[in-house]
């Protein structure tokens, strides 16, 4: 069912990676220019990636095992991309390239703490769910 408490995390998950980056920079460099996440088409493909996979489980809502993986697979994605951040702005030395990190650098790790909340809440139903069944 779409009114789950799971549905409303990966509605959050997406809403955090697809809506947010455009408000919130990455860094700002030496110049004073905010960086955001258009600047690399690897940061857009795996930002529009995270997004439609979470919209794509959204509406898996019958089937609950194949929500839980995409939802690991999504959280896989979030990993590198957080991944490609951190080794950015650790990786460059204090003032070369990155002078203040912003908070767009951070979506993804959001966006882990909702589906991982999200997957919580589907192995909660799952296992009501088979309860239910052994009563039978």
């Amino acid at each position: 069912m779409l009114q789950r408490i799971q549905s409303l995390y990966m509605l959050a998950s997406a809403i955090v990676t697809g809506a947010l980056p455009f408000v919130f920079e990455l860094w700002t460099d030496k110049n004073k220019v905010d960086v955001f996440f258009t600047s690399s088409i690897i940061y857009i493909s795996l930002f529009v990636l995270s997004t439609v996979l979470s919209i794509y489980s959204i509406l898996n809502f019958k089937k609950r095992q194949h929500q839980f993986v995409l939802n690991r697979l999504n959280m896989i994605f979030n990993f590198i991309l957080l991944g490609f951040f951190v080794y950015r702005s650790l990786n460059l030395s204090g003032e070369t390239m990155v002078s203040e990190k912003g908070i767009g650098m951070f979506l993804p790790a959001i966006s882990i703490v909702l589906l991982v909340l999200a997957n919580k809440a589907i192995k909660k139903d799952e296992d009501l769910v088979k309860s239910v069944d052994r009563l039978r």
